[in-house]
């Protein structure tokens, strides 16, 4: 090779590095520019721009505090998904290609139907790993709609069929219904996986908030009784113990979205009395692990939920289940699905997908 040809293949290269990083540049300054209006809120001094602005947009919205509200009358509030989409929508922010086709289905559970909306990539393959996916909300809130923007990127990210699962609310259904749900979803993949080309013998759970505690419940339930447990489950800040003096409870006391008042008020529709909080299902941290899937936990650092999460984390190592655990640090509740706004929920997304992909493998 003569010496003009290594010179152009240098040259090349060092293009196609320079080209790379100003992608990079690109896609890491389409974040930078969001910018709060007003200084941090007492209640997270540690918030980065980026989330503050999307708090400081769902208080905009002027909505009373939910706690103060009937759940009906909770239901109609904007969400911080939609805070989320608002921000995108000051800075011109695209809304990124959805590449999954989606189906509803409905089936039916003890007492009446719920609903399913399968996610699967558009990547033409016969058989897809399974993600069944729970949404937050306390058991109370939220919708299949609110938390798409989940389902969606872990479908794309891990090239898996997610069925996301719109288990029946409190307190129009009290607990255990919705952890009822919760499993009857999971038995009807685990038996009807082949009819949307799901691999039944490679099926896993998600879920965030409340969902995460599904989620954990759900993996629980079916190995107390001798079901094929799933191979692995992500929990995102779950619900995972019936306290409400913890330190992150106390410290984030009125957070935003999720604070202390709002918990209190979510336990009080889904749980028939107080004294069902020490249930397995609920309090987590106190349930027989051993036995339980490998497990991801990710958690925001302003959340009443942070010490729980890790608290989990720590009892599940105990009982020598294998874990990751990673708090991000500067977000809050619900930071998960905003990843066309937070760097941190491109992360964490990010950490969730590969942990499943390896578990699948």
């Amino acid at each position: 090779m003569s010496l003009k040809d290594i010179m152009k293949i240098s040259i090349l290269a060092a293009g196609l590095l320079f080209t790379a990083s100003c992608t990079k540049d690109k896609k890491h300054d389409e974040t930078e520019v969001i910018k709060p209006s007003g200084p941090k809120p007492a209640w997270a001094p540690t918030i980065t721009p980026q989330m503050q602005t999307v708090i400081e947009k769902l208080v905009s919205f002027n909505s009373p505090p939910l706690f103060t509200l009937t759940p009906v009358e909770a239901r109609k509030q904007p969400s911080p998904a939609e805070a989320a989409m608002a921000v995108m929508k000051d800075y011109n922010i695209p809304a990124p290609p959805m590449n999954v086709d989606t189906m509803g289905k409905d089936i039916p559970v003890t007492g009446g139907m719920i609903h399913l909306r399968i996610y699967t990539p558009k990547t033409g393959k016969s058989m897809y790993p399974v993600i069944v996916y729970y949404h937050g909300g306390g058991w109370v809130l939220a919708t299949l709609d609110t938390y798409n923007a989940s389902a969606q990127a872990l479908s794309e990210q891990v090239d898996a069929i997610v069925v996301s699962v719109a288990y029946r609310l409190a307190p129009e259904f009290k607990y255990p219904t919705a952890h009822n749900d919760a499993y009857a979803a999971y038995q009807w993949v685990l038996q009807n996986g082949a009819s949307f080309k799901g691999d039944v013998n490679k099926v896993a759970l998600a879920g965030e908030s409340a969902g995460g505690s599904l989620a954990a419940g759900v993996s629980l339930m079916a190995k107390s009784r001798g079901v094929k447990v799933p191979l692995h489950q992500v929990l995102v800040y779950p619900v995972a113990n019936y306290d409400f003096n913890s330190a992150s409870y106390v410290q984030y006391d009125t957070a935003k979205p999720l604070s202390r008042p709002l918990m209190k008020w979510f336990f009080m529709h889904y749980l028939k009395s107080p004294g069902e909080g020490a249930d397995s299902l609920i309090s987590l941290v106190n349930a027989n692990l051993k036995g339980m899937p490998s497990t991801t936990i990710i958690g925001a650092e302003i959340d009443p939920l942070a010490t729980e999460g890790q608290l989990l984390s720590e009892k599940l190592q105990a009982a020598a289940v294998p874990v990751t655990y990673k708090k991000f640090t500067g977000v809050t509740h619900e930071f998960f699905g905003m990843a066309t706004v937070l760097p941190e929920a491109k992360q964490a997304q990010a950490l969730a997908a590969s942990q499943l992909k390896n578990a699948f493998k």
